[in-house]
């Protein structure tokens, strides 16, 4: 493959009105590189549960980025996204970038689905976003001054998506990262407890942190109205993948960018100035 097929050519961003898909757009529109957003609401539209929809997303394009929403480990997700590649692939892509999960069993097989395809990969494996708690469920109980989990002091290298965005950037642009796994995570580890200290702290707010059992967590998200399939994922994040696996740094964001990830302090101290958590800012 040459530069000019695909780091020049069309790039599809599926999940690319979401978290981090918004992020690498933006990057590869500032950079003058051809972009097409895949959503349910785009021009095509592109549907994890609508195959009839991948192939027009897909028509001309060279790269692409993909989430699979609402995550990765979910029950179907790996023999949907086996399927997409087959397509990617049969069409034309030359270039797939694969946002994993950490510590997710059923995440690492979509990774291994990707290794074994003849096309060129990189495989982004993050851990638990910061900005889960200025974009994501947990801004609801933060804006509350409660903020009650089903975890206790396991502590998490919370990942700043701005790294991640500057990874998939850099791999849907540079043939150096070709066929690489990158680890992602934070500068350090810190309790869900920390986390929201943290925040309390830079917002001026007192923020009180409770653990609680399983039992009343997913009986809360029942009274909120949460769906069902989307508490079973919350609660799988929260009893599996949170118990310690995923405490131990990795180097994904040094030997991706060549620089150390984000700090959580610094995410905080940047929220915070927003007014996004209330309180003292800018």
């Amino acid at each position: 493959m040459t530069n000019e097929n695909w780091i020049k050519g069309l790039t599809l961003v599926i999940g690319g009105t979401g978290k981090t898909g918004r992020r690498v757009a933006d990057r590869l529109v500032k950079a003058s590189r051809q972009v097409r957003i895949g959503s349910r609401v785009a021009e095509p539209p592109f549907d994890w549960d609508q195959p009839d929809s991948w192939g027009q997303a897909l028509a001309g394009v060279k790269a692409t980025y993909v989430t699979y929403q609402p995550d990765i480990a979910v029950p179907g997700a790996l023999e949907t996204v086996q399927a997409f590649f087959a397509q990617a692939i049969a069409s034309g892509v030359e270039k797939l970038v694969l946002l994993s999960g950490r510590g997710e069993v059923e995440a690492e097989q979509a990774e291994q689905a990707l290794q074994a395809t003849s096309v060129d990969w990189t495989i982004l494996r993050s851990s638990w976003f910061c900005q889960n708690f200025s974009e994501g469920f947990f801004i609801d109980p933060i804006l509350a001054s409660e903020f009650a989990v089903p975890v206790g002091s396991v502590a998490e290298p919370f990942v700043d998506i701005e790294d991640i965005a500057d990874i998939a950037f850099a791999a849907l642009t540079d043939p150096c990262h070709s066929r690489q796994l990158y680890e992602i995570t934070g500068s350090r580890a810190l309790s869900f407890a920390d986390a929201i200290s943290e925040i309390a702290s830079a917002t001026g707010r007192k923020i009180t942190f409770m653990q609680v059992s399983v039992d009343d967590y997913r009986a809360e998200l029942v009274r909120q109205g949460v769906p069902n399939d989307y508490i079973d994922l919350v609660l799988y994040l929260f009893t599996t993948v949170l118990d310690g696996r995923n405490t131990p740094l990795a180097d994904g964001v040094q030997r991706a960018l060549g620089r150390p990830p984000r700090d959580f302090s610094d995410y905080v101290r940047q929220m915070a100035a927003t007014g996004v958590w209330g309180g003292n800012h800018a």
